[in-house]
C-alpha cells in the first residue's frame, strides 16, 4: 500500500504542475485567470475521456492493472515534459494539458484499483492513503516552485515530469496484487458464463453504489474548482500582505496539501465509524467552510482566515476515499476497475463545469463567487440520503420473501 501510495503522488504531480506556473503563464502569454482555468479544465477533459475509454471498453479489468499505470506515468510525462518546451501559447497548451489528463486516466483509478487487489479488507483506510498523496500531488508544484522561485516555470514543470517515471518504476516493481481476477481471465470467456453480459453500467442499478456515486458527484462539484482558485483565495485577501513571507505558493501548497491528513485521519475514523459516517460529516464541513468564507472573507482577521482555509482544505477531500470504498464495496467485483472509472469519469466531467463558472465569476465579482462552490455537498448530501433510503425501503420490502 506504501509503494501504491508513493507512486500516486508522483504520478499525480502532473495535474496541477500548469498551475504552479500561473503567474509566469499569465504574464508570458497574455492570458488572465479565467484563461488559467481552461488549462486546467483541459486536464479535466482528457482524464474524462480516458476515464470513458477505459470503463467502457473494459481494459480496465481486461488487462493488468500495473500495466496500464506505468504505460500511462510515460505517458503523462513526456506530455507533460511537452507542455513545457512546445507549447507556443493558450491553444498548444490546452492540447498537451488533454493529453496530460487521458493519461491520469491510467494512473488515478487503476490506482484506486490496485489498492483493492492488495487490501480488500481494509479498503476506506487505505483508499484514504491513496487519496492523501494524490493530494499532495496536487499541491506538490506549488511547493516545487516556491522552493525553485527563481528558476524557469519550465523547469518546474519538468520536475513534475520526472516524479511521475520514478512512481512508474515502482509499479513496474510491484505488479498486481493477489486479490482480483487475473488479468487473462478477464479476456478469457467464461464457458459458464450464461444470459445478459455484465456491463459497468449495471453498478448503477446498485443503490449502496448509486448513494456512494452520488455523494462523490456534489463533492467533486466543489473540490477542483476549490483547488484551482486557492492561489487566488490567498492572494485577494489579507493573507498575501500579512504572511508575505511564505509566498502565494508556499500557502497555496499548505492549504492544498493539508488535505493529505484531512485524508488519513478520515481513514483511521472510518474504521471506527464507517466510511459513510466519515464522508457525510466531511462534506457537511467542508460546506459549512465554503459558506462562511464567502460571507466574512473581508471581516475575518489574517490568523482566522488563514485557518478557515486550512479546515476548509482538510475537509473538502477527504470525503473523497470513503465515497469511493463505499462504490468499491458495493459493485460487483468484477467491475470494480470500470465502475471506479466511471465515477471519476462523470465526477470530473461535473469540475470541467464547477471549475469554468468559478473562474469565470471571480473575473466578474472578486471572492463571491466562493458562494458557487456550495451547492455541490448539498447536492450529494442531499443524494446519497435519497438513494440510501430507497436502498433500506427495498431491503424491508423484499425481507421474507422466498
Amino acid at each position: 500500500m506504501a509503494t501504491i501510495a508513493v507512486a500516486q503522488l508522483l504520478g499525480t504531480s502532473l495535474w496541477f504542475s500548469a498551475n504552479s506556473a500561473a503567474a509566469d503563464l499569465m504574464i508570458a502569454w497574455q492570458v488572465s485567470a479565467a484563461d488559467i482555468g481552461w488549462l486546467t479544465s483541459s486536464v479535466q477533459v482528457g482524464f474524462i475521456l480516458g476515464t470513458l475509454f477505459i470503463a467502457l471498453s473494459g481494459l480496465a479489468d481486461r488487462y493488468r492493472a500495473s500495466r496500464i499505470f506505468v504505460c500511462s506515468a510515460v505517458a503523462g510525462a513526456l506530455f507533460n515534459a511537452g507542455f513545457a518546451w512546445l507549447s507556443e501559447g493558450l491553444t498548444s497548451a490546452m492540447v498537451f494539458r488533454f493529453l496530460v489528463g487521458v493519461s491520469l486516466a491510467g494512473i488515478y483509478p487503476v490506482g484506486m484499483k490496485l489498492i483493492v487487489s492488495w487490501a480488500p479488507e481494509r479498503t476506506g483506510q487505505a483508499l484514504a492513503q491513496l487519496v492523501a498523496m494524490l493530494t499532495l500531488g496536487t499541491a506538490l508544484p506549488h511547493a516545487l516552485r516556491q522552493v525553485g522561485a527563481d528558476l524557469p516555470w519550465q523547469t518546474i514543470i519538468l520536475a513534475s515530469s520526472g516524479l511521475a517515471l520514478l512512481g512508474a518504476l515502482l509499479i513496474h516493481w510491484l505488479g498486481d496484487g493477489p486479490h482480483l481476477p487475473d488479468a487473462r481471465q478477464r479476456r478469457a470467456p467464461s464457458p459458464s458464463a450464461v444470459g445478459r453480459r455484465v456491463t459497468v453500467l449495471d453498478a448503477f442499478r446498485v443503490n449502496r453504489f448509486r448513494a456512494a456515486a452520488l455523494g462523490y458527484f456534489g463533492h467533486m462539484w466543489e473540490l477542483y474548482a476549490f483547488w484551482t482558485v486557492v492561489p487566488l483565495l490567498v492572494s485577494h485577501t489579507v493573507l498575501a500582505s500579512k504572511f508575505a513571507v511564505l509566498g502565494v505558493s508556499g500557502m497555496s501548497f499548505g492549504i492544498i496539501g493539508v488535505g493529505a491528513l484531512g485524508c488519513v485521519m478520515g481513514g483511521w475514523l472510518s474504521r471506527r465509524f464507517g466510511s459513510a459516517k466519515v464522508a457525510l460529516g466531511a462534506l457537511g464541513a467542508s460546506c459549512a467552510c465554503a459558506v462562511v468564507f464567502a460571507m466574512f472573507w473581508q471581516d475575518l482577521p489574517a490568523i482566522a482566515l488563514g485557518l478557515l482555509l486550512l479546515v476548509w482544505g482538510a475537509t473538502v477531500v477527504a470525503d473523497s476515499p470513503q465515497f469511493s470504498a463505499l462504490s468499491a464495496q458495493a459493485c460487483p467485483r468484477e467491475l470494480v476497475g470500470a465502475a471506479l472509472a466511471i465515477q471519476n469519469s462523470i465526477g470530473f466531467a461535473i469540475t470541467v463545469v464547477s471549475i469554468a463558472a468559478t473562474t469565470m465569476l471571480f473575473e466578474r465579482i472578486g471572492l463571491g463567487a466562493a458562494w458557487l462552490l456550495v451547492p455541490g455537498p448539498i447536492v450529494g448530501l442531499l443524494g446519497f440520503a435519497w438513494a440510501s433510503r430507497r436502498s433500506i425501503n427495498e431491503g424491508v420490502s423484499t425481507e421474507g420473501t422466498p
